[in-house]
């Protein structure tokens, strides 16, 4: 459906992350990756959704000069939002350890900001999803952390993996989201291209 309305474009998707990349193959979608290396530093002023809406747009910024007439480039970021403060990826075990220690049996936000890029302009959207956690053991997070090792997730965990199953109580908002990408919005913003 989709892929016929998109046959005049050729849509990029500017991410190594296999989910973000299973999640256009489930929307029937055809794209092509191109990955360039990008520091991923944001001013220390920004809060919440500002953070990521500024990391998709650098993400895309990498790419000025480079797109044809018919691509359409989409970069993306996802960070957890929890008290006050963003939680990207863990540095190592300790660090993803304290990171779910801090979202035990408490609710935290997962933003995730899409920036579309084409040789004329840019739009970014993004979602917010709040997650709440039940009370994790000590023994559960480290069962966790040494049987999935989510250290390439944004606040240490998967939702789709073990962890989601056994700890997570409510989700308000987008599912998909909270694995990396609002795959509703981003099918709106591509159904109503021109």
């Amino acid at each position: 459906m989709l892929k016929n309305k998109l046959n005049k474009y050729r849509l990029i998707l500017a991410s190594g992350s296999p989910r973000r990349q299973q999640f256009f193959k489930d929307l029937d979608l055809d794209f092509e990756i191109r990955l360039k290396e990008i520091e991923e530093i944001f001013p220390p002023q920004l809060k919440a959704a500002e953070i990521t809406n500024y990391l998709a747009e650098l993400k895309a910024s990498a790419f000025e000069g480079e797109l044809k007439a018919n691509e359409i480039l989409i970069t993306s970021d996802t960070i957890v939002w929890h008290n006050n403060k963003a939680l990207g990826k863990p540095k190592d075990p300790q660090d993803a350890f304290g990171i779910l220690k801090s979202l035990s049996n408490a609710t935290h936000e997962v933003i995730t900001s899409v920036c579309f890029k084409t040789n004329t302009k840019s739009t970014v959207i993004h979602e917010i999803t709040k997650v709440t956690f039940n009370e994790l053991s000590d023994e559960a997070i480290r069962y966790y952390l040494e049987n999935y090792k989510p250290y390439d997730k944004a606040g240490a965990y998967g939702i789709q993996e073990w962890i989601g199953f056994v700890g997570v109580s409510k989700i308000e908002g987008s599912y998909a989201n909270v694995m990396g990408m609002p795959t509703d919005k981003v099918f709106e913003y591509l159904n109503n291209l021109p």
